[in-house]
C-alpha cells in the first residue's frame, strides 16, 4: 500500500532539483529502476526487503537505507522507551489513587486532568513545555539530543496522552477487581490494604493497560515523528517526515517496514504478557 502511494504522488525525487542535468536524471531513474514499470519495481523492492537491504538512500546517496536506518533508529527507540516508562509509571500510580479514593475530589481531580491530557495535542503542549522550561525559566534544553536532559521534555509530552489513559484504564480495573468477592475474603481475613492491593487486585486491575498496550506502542512510534520534529531530535521519525517531503521513496519504505515490524513485535509481546498474566486467555 505505501509503495504504490509514494510512487503514485506527483513528482520525482530528482525532477525538482535544478542542479541535475536530463541525461543525470534520466541515469538516476535507470540507478533506482524507475524507468521500470510499476510492477517490476515492485517486485524488486520485495527482493530488497527479504535481503534486509533497502539499497542507497534517493536524496542522501553516499548513504544506505540501512545506514540511516541504524543511526537514527536508536534516538527513536530511546525517546519511545522513556516515554512509555512515564506514561506507565504516572498512569498506573494515578489509576490506583484514584480507585483507592473512588468518589472523593481527589478521584475527580485526577480524572479531570487525565481528559484534559487525552484532548491536549502533543504540538500544542510540547511548546508549552518548552516555553515553560527552557526560554523563560532556562531550566531544561529547547531541544537535541547532547545530553539525558534533552529527553526530559519530549518525554514527558509524548508520554502525557497515554499516561492519561492508563490512568483511566487502571482506575476502571481496580475498580472491578476490589468489588470482588476474593478481595471481600481477603479484607475479612485481616490482610492489610497494601498486601490485599500488590498480591491480590493489582494483577488484575492492570489488565485493562496490558490490553492497551500495544495499540500504546503502534502510537508511541508514529506520534514521535510529531515529537522529532518539535524538539529537533534526530531520530527515525524525523528521517521519515524529511523522506516524504523529499520524496525519497527508498528511505520512505524501509522506515515503514521497520515501523510495521516493531508494531507487530511489539504486539506479540503484549498479547504473550496478557496470557501470562490472565490464564483466562488460553482457554
Amino acid at each position: 500500500m505505501t509503495f504504490f502511494m509514494v510512487r503514485n504522488t506527483p513528482g520525482d525525487p530528482f525532477s525538482d532539483d535544478k542542479e541535475l542535468d536530463k541525461e543525470t536524471i534520466e541515469n538516476l531513474n535507470k540507478y533506482f529502476h524507475m524507468d521500470k514499470p510499476m510492477g517490476i519495481q515492485y517486485l524488486i523492492m520485495l527482493g530488497n526487503v527479504i535481503r534486509l537491504d533497502f539499497g542507497p538512500s534517493m536524496k542522501n546517496q553516499d548513504k544506505t537505507v540501512n545506514q540511516i536506518i541504524a543511526t537514527h533508529l536508536p534516538v527513536s527507540i530511546k525517546l519511545g522507551i522513556i516515554s512509555m516508562i512515564i506514561a506507565l509509571w504516572i498512569g498506573i500510580s494515578a489509576g490506583i489513587i484514584s480507585a483507592l479514593r473512588a468518589n472523593t475530589l481527589l478521584d475527580y481531580s485526577a480524572m479531570s486532568a487525565t481528559v484534559l491530557g487525552i484532548s491536549l495535542p502533543t504540538f500544542v503542549f510540547g511548546p508549552l513545555l518548552q516555553i515553560a522550561f527552557s526560554m523563560k525559566y532556562d531550566l531544561l534544553p529547547l531541544d537535541g539530543v547532547d545530553s539525558w536532559q534533552c529527553f526530559i521534555l519530549p518525554s514527558f509530552t509524548l508520554a502525557l496522552p497515554f499516561a492519561s489513559r492508563f490512568a483511566r484504564l487502571m482506575r476502571a480495573g481496580m475498580l472491578d477487581i476490589l468489588s470482588e468477592d476474593f478481595i471481600k475474603t481477603a479484607r475479612s481475613k485481616g490482610l492489610s490494604e497494601r498486601t490485599i492491593i500488590i498480591r491480590h487486585a493489582l494483577r488484575g486491575g492492570i489488565l485493562p493497560c496490558v490490553s492497551f498496550l500495544g495499540p500504546a506502542v503502534a502510537a508511541v512510534l508514529t506520534g514521535s515523528m510529531v515529537i522529532e520534529h518539535i524538539f529537533s531530535i534526530p531520530g527515525l521519525g524525523e528521517e521519515f517526515v524529511k523522506s516524504a517531503q523529499n520524496r525519497d521513496y527508498t528511505l520512505v519504505m524501509g522506515t515503514t517496514i521497520v515501523y510495521g515490524a516493531m508494531i507487530v513485535v511489539f504486539n506479540l509481546i503484549c498479547d504473550a504478557s496478557y496470557a501470562i498474566l490472565d490464564p483466562r486467555v488460553d482457554d
